[in-house]
């Protein structure tokens, strides 16, 4: 990982990376299975027909008629030159960028072009700290898992300022060498993927819902149910959460505190 002041979130090493500004979750199936497969169709499809920058067009004619691209939100684009860099499968990219085509830049058949996808950098890195972002590199090498958490700055930021509050004091990447911490934040980070509560609404994403040509943010109407807004109201939100009754919400409190407090344990007691 670079030591630079300015951690490039996109690509952080060689065991992930998040595809997220090109539409990666974009698509109304992005379930883990639905995206390996269309990725890795694309990234065959892409070394059989692109031999040289003009074979690029029959590749786009070929990728558009035989996927879906049925989007949660229209004005998203989702780019159809997004597939897998290696033969792993650890790492989402563009296969436009001139790393994959021995220094040749495609990326100006892309729709937002070459000079937009350079110089673009999406929210989490100006708002996720640049500890924190540290840490989620360092804890996560799942690249879908990845994607999903470093752009939800609310679920990055909430957790580590609870832990903090009860620590004293901001935590440090390298504390992540301790096993036991990892795996404790790995269990909050990953109900991004398995909440038990989380809508099952399609066009859920995060705290965002979708009607195809605008975006909202979701609501959860606590006095419905006779409580003041949650102090983790934030964090359900951007886990999609739903809920049917009052006991939902004390037992997702319960989860969530749990988590913090056996994280605090662990680290205060220095195992």
């Amino acid at each position: 990982m670079s030591d630079s002041k300015f951690i490039i979130l996109c690509q952080p090493d060689e065991c992930k990376s998040c595809g997220a500004c090109c539409g990666l979750y974009n698509y109304v199936d992005s379930s883990r299975s639905s995206l390996e497969q269309r990725l890795r169709l694309r990234t065959k499809r892409f070394q059989k027909l692109v031999k040289n920058p003009d074979d690029v067009a029959l590749y786009a004619e070929e990728t558009f008629a035989a996927e879906d691209f049925k989007k949660r939100y229209e004005v998203i684009y989702c780019c159809e030159y997004l597939g897998f860099l290696d033969n792993e499968e650890k790492k989402v990219g563009c296969l436009l960028h001139p790393e994959q085509n021995s220094g040749i830049d495609l990326r100006a058949c892309s729709f937002y072009g070459q000079e937009l996808c350079a110089g673009h950098f999406c929210p989490s890195h100006h708002f996720i700290p640049q500890s924190q972002s540290k840490i989620l590199i360092k804890i996560i090498d799942d690249w879908y898992l990845y994607g999903l958490v470093v752009t939800d700055i609310d679920l990055v930021t909430q957790y580590f300022r609870l832990i903090a509050d009860r620590i004293g004091g901001e935590l440090k990447p390298e504390e992540f060498d301790n096993v036991s911490l990892k795996d404790i934040a790995l269990e909050y980070f990953n109900w991004k993927l398995a909440w038990p509560f989380r809508s099952l609404e399609t066009n859920r994403l995060g705290k965002y819902y979708f009607d195809g040509s605008q975006y909202m943010i979701s609501y959860i109407d606590y006095a419905k149910y006779g409580r003041e807004v949650s102090p983790l109201n934030a964090i359900f939100l951007s886990l999609s959460s739903s809920f049917k009754n009052t006991e939902e919400i004390d037992e997702a409190e319960m989860m969530i505190w749990s988590n913090i407090e056996k994280f605090v344990s662990v680290y205060k007691s220095g195992v």
